[in-house]
């Protein structure tokens, strides 16, 4: 066709769009729709990706560079950018049996100098460091009790933060009594500036509240930030506190680094400085990063074929594309019927187009003139709504994505890539529509009559094949390699669904066999709508499409929630209170007494109270350090997986071992946190393991251990393995490398008891049992059995009472599983109702006007007014029915090929027969399709048929 061809087509299409505004708004608004989604995603990831000189700011402030002292006597390897990655190469991890480290001049430089002298040492004359000391989190009081808080001290008077810690509201601490919080923990905590907030151990020097900062990297975290000295010094003095590098106590090991003018932080100087265990952020590097052929740690990564920046969760990435790409397939069947309506109004314009002269071409092109001018004006609709809704909600959105963003950035062929997007889909909703008017014969369109042919029986083969094979290569290529897995996936739901639509007008042809079942109104409406199929067919594919995407997600929700209901452990029988979690810090077990008063006073009828004990090995990991052993049940020696002992091996072949030895495939599943060795007595038994057996709380007293799983017992004994405290090393020591955690082995006599939960690992033992094996015991929490489960309220009551005592979530009853994916699930298949309704009232629309002089005929010979409500909400119960079946067919497809894509990724060497089959299980969500298959025809029916007036206007038969 010649260009002036088309701009006259196009000239037609604009003047129908006009005149036909509902319809063109429709399809206006199904094309905006998506591309507002991917506009308003481009706009967010573009905005939130920062450019260098942004990313400097946030990560330095106003600042050269940002210095810290990885590990003393050590060599760093880093990327220009160490968050991106760096290693560490330790004399000590290369000495061999015990011998001393060699370490290089600039590693026992590092040794010997404070780090914040050697720092000044290296870096140029006349650089000053501002330490960056961050403490451990810690209990601080809020409105409603105590909130659990990160400690920071800055001095915020010092303009180099800006832009790493920006100032909001209020002013920067000036006094050593007071401090700036951020605003999430103004907000958790109920506070106002002005307000007064202690510290857990500190209440004798609370602070006041003078400021909200906000990390613009991070605006969800919770701190307060007080003055160098006036807070992480006296919370190592507290007793029990954490202490050692790990918790912040230490001298800082964190600077920014400000230069004098004309100074620099090059590339040279990063390398020399990681030669002495240290890393740094420059400035200058960052933005000016020097070649890949430069940086020892990306040589040393490509020579062992280390992972590279911007690695993708492969899975997302195949559900991302299917999804994405199975919703534009609907969207172009659901605007589908919009044109074929159009064709079918203008069917006499185009007949009169036809007898003067034009080709096919030419009436395919004004119906594809239609999706051209509809498409670009929903996409440019679209577009400018994605733009502009999110420049109206970049605080929310920075706030969701917590973090803030650089600039607001539009990219041009990111966004002419979306509109190109909205012009795909247009054409493509008119091609079917323009292709069936092109082929219209001339008289019949311009008397009005249809002429009716019988379905292709070569493009039903066609359709069955593309859906037996769509479905294959979906299913089949799920598991296949990443490379080849989105493309199957996408591509095999999309051949399969696009099958079935090519089967469609075959398979009306079937469904009208039913008619002579039939009474006389389901009947007419039946035939018409089998002998009409240029207009039925487009309509059952838009309710199709519409109600496929709800059943693959509903299947997806129900499958990936009956993976989750069969990994579920309870920790304890059902109804149980459970308070603490094994682990409770010193100060919260201080507190253990006050917590069960207040659960006791605020949950009723709890019945008889159980403690539980940790049992403890040389020293207790609660105390604050990692000076303790740890205690674990062992299984014999024939049953122990072979990975498990000190052997060393390379990764295949302990790969090998896990995917073939049957010892590695065994479930260890628990649900309590409590430790592997307990102490406590038979109310611990019953409370917490529902053991009824009187025997096994017997053999407690008599001073054997109680265990669960009969793997662990043999011969009327268990192993308890107890694991020597690891060498706590500083950096400082000039010795041999640390040596490997010793262990030894102890038999405890035993009885095997049946348990109402998993707790495989475990057993029990009483605290006399523990003090004659030479271990100590501690208050780790308690466990109530209450004859049903307390309720909602009474919950939370409790849980009000014990944030006054404690920061930590310290109380849970165990209520079973919780799903929620029924509620999402219906609400989809209400969100697809409404969609297959729209589409079956086009269709029904469209049904009415072409059956009017039928209807004409019917009240010529006597039938009753009442005959045209009937006969509409049959033709729209007829499209709905024939739409929401085939929909189902093909809405499992994608939904059991993701299903595969997720077991495929989460399988790994010695995972368990049964948790494989979980991670891929696929269950149908029944009340969900049953609701779409029978109440949404009835539904379409019943509204087409409320809705259709009942007088019909006698009109004169042509021909």
């Amino acid at each position: 066709m010649k260009l002036s061809a088309w701009r006259v087509a196009l000239r037609i299409a604009r003047r129908d769009a006009l005149r036909a505004k509902g319809r063109s708004a429709l399809v206006i608004a199904m094309v905006a729709l998506p591309v507002l989604g991917v506009t308003g995603a481009d706009v967010v990831f573009r905005s939130a990706d920062l450019e260098p000189a942004e990313h400097v700011v946030r990560v330095m402030g106003q600042a050269a560079g940002e210095l810290q002292m990885v590990e003393r006597g050590s060599t760093v390897l880093q990327a220009p950018d160490p968050d991106k990655g760096m290693t560490t190469k330790s004399a000590k991890d290369e000495a061999k049996n015990g011998a001393a480290p060699q370490y290089t001049p600039a590693q026992q430089r590092s040794l010997d100098t404070e780090p914040a002298e050697l720092a000044k040492q290296l870096l140029p004359p006349g650089a000053t460091l501002v330490p960056e000391r961050q403490g451990p989190y810690i209990a601080a009081g809020s409105s409603q009790g105590l909130l659990s808080t990160g400690t920071t001290e800055l001095d915020l008077t010092d303009p180099v933060w800006n832009g790493r810690v920006n100032l909001v509201k209020g002013r920067a601490p000036a006094t050593d009594g007071e401090a700036a919080v951020t605003r999430d923990f103004l907000t958790r905590s109920g506070l106002k500036i002005g307000d007064r907030t202690a510290v857990r151990g500190l209440e004798d020097s609370p602070f006041t509240i003078t400021g909200v900062v906000e990390y613009p990297g991070e605006l969800t975290a919770t701190e307060i930030i007080a003055r160098p000295g006036t807070l992480i010094s006296k919370l190592a003095k507290l007793p029990g506190a954490d202490r050692g590098r790990n918790a912040g106590t230490d001298a800082p090991t964190h600077w920014l680094v400000k230069l004098p003018a004309g100074a620099t932080l090059d590339w040279p100087k990063v390398t020399e400085l990681g030669g002495y265990g240290f890393a740094l952020a420059s400035r200058a590097v960052l933005l000016d990063p020097p070649a890949r052929a430069d940086v020892p740690y990306y040589v040393e990564a490509d020579k062992h074929g280390g992972p590279t920046p911007g690695y993708l969760d492969r899975t997302s990435v195949v559900i991302l594309a299917t999804v994405v790409g199975m919703a534009l397939l609907e969207i172009v069947l659901l605007a589908g019927p919009a044109f074929a309506v159009g064709a079918r109004r203008s069917r006499r314009q185009l007949g009169l187009l036809a007898a003067g002269g034009g080709e096919r071409a030419n009436i395919r092109a004004v119906v594809l003139g239609g999706g051209i001018v509809l498409g670009v004006t929903g996409a440019v609709v679209g577009l400018g709504l994605g733009i502009g809704l999110v420049a109206l909600l970049r605080t929310r959105a920075e706030e969701y994505a917590g973090q803030r963003f650089g600039h607001f950035n539009l990219q041009p062929l990111d966004l002419l890539g979306v509109l190109l997007v909205g012009l795909v889909t247009g054409l493509l909703a008119a091609v079917v529509p323009a292709v069936q008017a092109s082929r219209q014969d001339v008289v019949a369109a311009l008397t009005g009559r249809d002429s009716l042919k019988p379905p292709s029986r070569r493009l039903a083969v066609v359709g069955l094949l593309m859906l037996g094979g769509g479905s294959a290569l979906a299913l089949l290529g799920a598991t296949s390699g990443f490379a080849n897995r989105s493309l199957s996936v996408l591509g095999g739901s999309a051949v399969a669904e696009l099958g079935m639509v090519a089967l469609t007008p075959y398979l009306v042809g079937l469904f009208g066999r039913l008619g002579r079942w039939l009474s006389l109104g389901p009947r007419l409406a039946l035939r018409d709508s089998v002998r009409h199929r240029g207009r039925t067919a487009p309509a059952v594919a838009a309710v199709m499409a519409a109600v496929a995407g709800t059943v693959a997600v509903s299947v997806y929700l129900a499958s990936y929630d009956e993976g989750n209901r069969r990994e579920y452990t309870a920790a304890a029988p059902s109804g149980a209170v459970l308070l603490g979690s094994g682990w409770l810090p010193a100060s919260e077990g201080n507190l253990l007494p006050q917590m069960r008063d207040a659960v006791e006073r605020n949950i009723p009828a709890l019945g008889p109270r159980a403690d539980v004990q940790r049992v403890n090995y040389k020293g207790d990991c609660a105390d604050g350090g990692s000076r303790c052993g740890y205690i674990q049940v062992a299984l014999p020696e024939e049953l122990r997986c072979p990975v498990l002992d000190d052997t060393e091996r390379s990764t295949s072949e302990t790969e090998r071992i896990l995917g073939t030895d049957p010892r590695c495939q065994v479930s260890g599943h628990r649900g309590n946190q409590f430790s592997n060795l307990s102490a406590g007595d038979a109310t611990l038994l019953h409370n917490l393991y529902g053991v009824t057996d009187p025997a096994a709380g017997q053999a407690l007293a008599a001073g054997k251990a109680v265990v669960f799983d009969a793997r662990y017992l043999k011969d009327g004994k268990i192993a308890v393995e107890l694991n020597d405290p690891m060498e706590e090393t500083d950096g400082s020591s000039h010795g041999p490398s640390p040596r490997k955690r010793g262990h030894t082995e102890i038999s405890v006599d035993a009885v095997l008891a049946s348990s109402a939960v998993p707790a495989s690992g475990q057993a029990v033992i009483s605290p006399d049992t523990a003090t004659r094996l030479g271990l100590t015991t501690a208050p780790a929490g308690s466990v109530w059995l209450p004859d049903s489960s307390p309720s909602d309220g009474a919950q939370q009551k409790a849980n009000g009472a014990l944030a006054k005592l404690t920061d930590q979530e310290v109380l849970s009853i165990e209520r079973g599983y919780q799903s929620r994916a029924d509620l999402i699930g219906l609400g989809l298949s209400i969100f697809a109702g409404i969609v297959a309704l729209g589409a079956a009232g086009i269709a029904t629309g469209l049904a009415a006007a072409d059956s009017q002089r039928d209807l004409t005929t019917l009240a010529a010979v006597g039938a009753e007014p009442r005959i045209r409500r009937t006969l509409s909400g049959f033709q729209c119960g007829v499209i709905a029915a024939m739409g929401t079946l085939l929909g189902t067919v093909c809405g499992i497809v994608p939904a059991v090929a993701l299903r595969k894509v997720q077991g495929a990724a989460a399988t790994v060497p010695g995972m368990p027969a049964e948790m494989i089959a979980n991670k891929s299980v696929v269950v149908l969500p029944w009340l969900t399709i049953g609701f779409t298959v029978v109440a949404l025809p009835l539904l379409a029916a019943g509204l087409a048929a409320l809705l259709t007036r009942s007088r019909i206007s006698l009109l004169r038969r042509s021909g």
